[in-house]
């Protein structure tokens, strides 16, 4: 929550407020400037973007020590940043200096603006930055669900950039075993899914994973998100289980939160990458039925499993999305936290931060994302949703971790 600040004393730092920029060779920031906003304690960030690439992956750094480090919180981001950013002059950075530097004063701050032809991937998660997107089907061709479309903000976010291994799923278990999560399932789950290190994990229920969120959370000294009548939820299943938005541990991603990353900042697009899909792109089951299909038809020709029942693909298989993030359509479809309706909740969902509605049409079915090895290509639509009951531990489905911001 943020605390007040008098403006003026926010103001006086801020007037002091120098730029500074920073360019690779194709694309090249230039004329960065800043000034807050008045009367607010948001601060406005300007800049041309150039170059013969477009569009680029543009990121913000804040310094309060005159360049020597970039330290300073930048997660509240409005604008042009991040993924798809267009060529031009006057691009603008909102950022919102109130949430994520309140309370603090300095007379050397400095703002470095960086462009890039593809965004730098490093470290398990992105970062999703803040900002409105249109959510749902665009051309008409999907459910019912997926209409109409409208426009969404959702809060920055952290984001997996793969979906969760058979790996990590085993070394969290271990661990929670001996930590009060005394039954949590051994990824071989129904199936014997998990093919190997580096295969995403199958077969595991969305009770299963809620739990496992938290004994991973607790695992790292985080603050675990999931509890049921208030204290964490360790054991057994529950569908009263409830969410703390501000806790700081892993949890599984509003359906609003997968979409707006899966697009990866490109809109209006069936996928993550442009409008027909075919398998150099991602791991799906092409029965030829769409227009937007190419390529050969039937499962992936890599086949990438050794034993009749696995068809899922090693992590990175695929090239990434504009945020940095593999596998968002196709290999295993994702368990997402909000309550399955496929009838009129796009009509009355809230446009910031949506959760899901309060009652599911089908009880307390949970929503699925991104299709999988076992799906066609309608399923690995960005706009596609289905669902899935949560004690069901299907095959072909896994799930991917998100976190709140700082």
């Amino acid at each position: 929550m943020v605390t007040s600040l008098p403006l003026r004393r926010l103001a006086a730092a801020l007037l002091l407020v120098s730029a500074a920029y920073s360019h690779a060779a194709d694309p090249t920031v230039s004329n960065v400037r800043a000034a807050q906003k008045t009367g607010t304690k948001q601060v406005e960030i300007y800049y041309d973007l150039s170059g013969s690439t477009s569009p680029v992956f543009v990121s913000l750094q804040v310094s309060s020590d005159g360049g020597t480090t970039f330290a300073v919180p930048a997660n509240a981001l409005t604008g042009h940043v991040g993924a798809g950013v267009s060529l031009g002059k006057n691009k603008k950075i909102t950022w919102n200096a109130g949430a994520d530097w309140n309370n603090q004063l300095s007379n050397t701050v400095k703002f470095r603006v960086t462009a890039s032809e593809t965004p730098p991937i490093t470290g398990e998660f992105a970062l999703i930055p803040a900002g409105w997107f249109e959510m749902g089907d665009a051309f008409g061709e999907g459910w019912t669900d997926e209409r109409p479309v409208h426009s969404v903000y959702v809060s920055a976010f952290y984001m997996g950039r793969y979906e969760v291994t058979k790996e990590l799923w085993d070394e969290v278990r271990a661990w929670g075993l001996n930590h009060g999560y005394t039954d949590l399932l051994d990824s071989t789950g129904l199936w014997g899914a998990g093919n190997g290190p580096n295969y995403p994990v199958e077969a595991l229920s969305w009770h299963e994973i809620v739990k496992w969120c938290n004994a991973r959370s607790e695992k790292e000294n985080r603050t675990p998100c999931y509890r049921v009548d208030g204290a964490v939820h360790r054991t057994g299943w529950s569908d009263a289980v409830t969410c703390n938005w501000n806790a700081d541990g892993y949890r599984l991603p509003t359906e609003a939160e997968w979409e707006k990353a899966a697009r990866g900042g490109l809109g209006g697009k069936r996928f993550p990458w442009g409008n027909t899909i075919s398998h150099t792109e991602a791991n799906f089951w092409n029965v030829g039925g769409e227009s937007y299909q190419t390529g050969t038809t039937g499962p992936h020709p890599l086949w990438f499993n050794n034993t009749w029942v696995i068809y899922s693909s090693p992590l990175g298989s695929f090239a990434p999305n504009g945020y940095g993030l593999y596998d968002m359509a196709g290999n295993v479809w994702e368990w997402c936290w909000d309550l399955c309706d496929d009838g009129n909740y796009y009509n009355t969902a809230p446009s910031t931060n949506p959760r899901g509605p309060d009652v599911g049409q089908y009880g307390s079915g949970r929503v699925i994302r991104g299709g999988g090895w076992i799906s066609d290509a309608r399923g690995t639509r960005c706009a596609g949703r289905n669902g899935n009951w949560p004690d069901i531990a299907s095959n072909g489905l896994g799930f991917r971790l998100a976190r709140g911001q700082p």
